[in-house]
């Protein structure tokens, strides 16, 4: 990775709202914004799609290679396109999320995603969130944050998300796919969800969507602010 570039990694559990800080946290510090959980949905979708067997390894890596994952800048919003196709509304969907979890942990998937996330990182300064951006993707990014918030708070939070999009989903049916999740993101054998022993825990249950920006932008600035000092007393 070319190391003139910043990269913010943002890492945590389900429906913590990283992908909103993070898009939040972009604009304002004018990074490029990478999604690496979108990223996941996609590939989910393009094997549901093609009714690709999650136990036949084989047909799982030749639909990996007929996947054209990348993100568009359209009307100051970040778009995720499938193979030309704006998918950025149905990866979002509770059929995608309930299967989203065992295609994540498939090693040829992780390695063909992880390769497109690195380039991007070598190419821009960023903001990534994901499972693993601080662990595996970016072990040395320049700040790591960890997201974590009550389990209850954010399937609330998850179910008035849907709700406002009309898709009919209980309440019980979202916290139970959020602990399925959790477990099957902290297990896994292929990079689990761990919290990066150098990252700053952010746990939002109790903050406000401006609060969590404010804090999570303070940290940011300080420890740039803490690097950029080090680095410069090193080369005196």
């Amino acid at each position: 990775m070319n190391k003139l570039n910043t990269v913010i990694a943002i890492d945590g559990f389900s429906s913590c709202g990283k992908s909103t800080l993070a898009k939040q946290l972009a604009k304002t510090l004018k990074f490029a914004y990478v999604d690496s959980g979108a990223m996941y949905r996609a590939m989910t979708y393009h094997f549901i799609q093609n009714s690709i067997d999650l136990h036949d390894l084989d047909a799982i890596a030749g639909c990996v290679d007929s996947a054209h994952i990348e993100f568009r800048y359209i009307n100051e919003e970040n778009r995720i396109f499938l193979n030309d196709q704006d998918v950025s509304e149905e990866i979002r969907k509770m059929y995608i999320s309930e299967k989203v979890s065992k295609v994540s942990p498939i090693a040829c998937v992780r390695k063909a995603l992880v390769n497109i996330q690195q380039r991007l990182g070598s190419e821009h300064n960023i903001v990534m969130d994901g499972r693993d951006i601080g662990t595996q993707v970016f072990p040395y990014a320049t700040v790591k944050l960890f997201m974590t918030a009550d389990p209850k708070k954010r399937a609330e939070r998850r179910h008035a998300e849907l709700c406002a999009k009309n898709e009919a989903v209980s309440f019980d049916e979202i916290y139970t796919n959020l602990a399925q999740r959790d477990y099957d993101d902290t297990t896994r054998a292929e990079s689990p969800l761990v919290c990066a022993p150098d990252a700053v825990v952010l746990d939002n249950t109790d903050l406000s969507m401006e609060e969590q920006f404010n804090l999570a932008l303070e940290i940011i600035q300080t420890n740039i602010s803490k690097q950029t000092s080090n680095s410069l007393s090193n080369n005196e």
